[in-house]
């Protein structure tokens, strides 16, 4: 990773705790602006963190959720090996649920 990089990752985490704390929505394009005016480079990087970071968190706490409902069911499930698992990307045929 590249300095621009790790510094707009460190930047993007950082706004991104600082506008949960203060509520405030607009913070992350308020430092994108800042950063655009001095850096085009910088922001691009700001601003792909800050997506990676933030579909993460959802994803995460889709995760999370998907884990509890499942368990507060009682139902239970044989454990399943994922290392010999065909792994999807948004090449693959069947990629966000098929028919296409």
């Amino acid at each position: 990773m590249g300095l621009a990089e790790e510094l707009a990752q460190k930047l993007a985490l950082d706004t991104i705790d600082a506008a949960e704390e203060l509520g405030d929505p607009n913070l992350v394009d308020d430092v994108s602006k800042v950063l655009g005016a001095a850096s085009q480079t910088t922001q691009e990087a700001f601003m792909t963190a800050v997506r990676v970071i933030l579909s993460e968190k959802r994803a995460r706490k889709f995760l999370q959720d998907r884990v509890a409902k499942a368990r507060a069911s009682g139902e239970k499930r044989e454990r399943l090996d994922m290392s010999g698992r065909k792994i999807l990307n948004s090449v693959d045929e069947n990629a966000g649920g098929g028919g296409h």
